[in-house]
């Protein structure tokens, strides 16, 4: 099983940045994918980013590209997730997940405990 930690969530005005990070621990070998989704009450969870593990192949969501970047560093076992440019409709609890496919379905293996991002206007 993998453990996954997120934190960098916050408060942060509209056209600010915050980074996300997501520490990985336990068996970290089976990982080959990681991403994060966001989900706000009521709806379903999206897809936001991912990115192979050892490639480094790296995939957005139309309403990231050109502000959101996804990076890892292996040696550490984390990813992150570098927002730019938010905008209030990007609130929302971030989810870290960890998995065997780079896939924009929430169908990874493990899950964070998420992190509160809110952007106000």
């Amino acid at each position: 099983q993998v453990r996954l930690v997120e934190s960098g969530g916050g408060l942060v005005q509209a056209g600010g940045s915050l980074r996300l990070s997501c520490v990985a621990s336990g068996r970290t070998f089976s990982v080959y994918a990681m991403a994060w989704f966001r989900q706000v009450p009521g709806k379903e969870r999206e897809f936001v980013a991912a990115i192979s593990w050892r490639g480094g192949s790296r995939y957005y969501a139309d309403s990231g590209k050109g502000r959101f970047a996804i990076s890892r560093d292996i040696a550490n076992d984390t990813v992150y997730l570098q927002m730019n440019s938010l905008k209030p409709e990007d609130t929302a609890v971030y989810y870290c997940a960890a998995g065997r496919i780079a896939t924009m379905k929430p169908e990874y293996d493990s899950w964070g405990q998420g992190t509160q991002v809110t952007v106000s206007s």
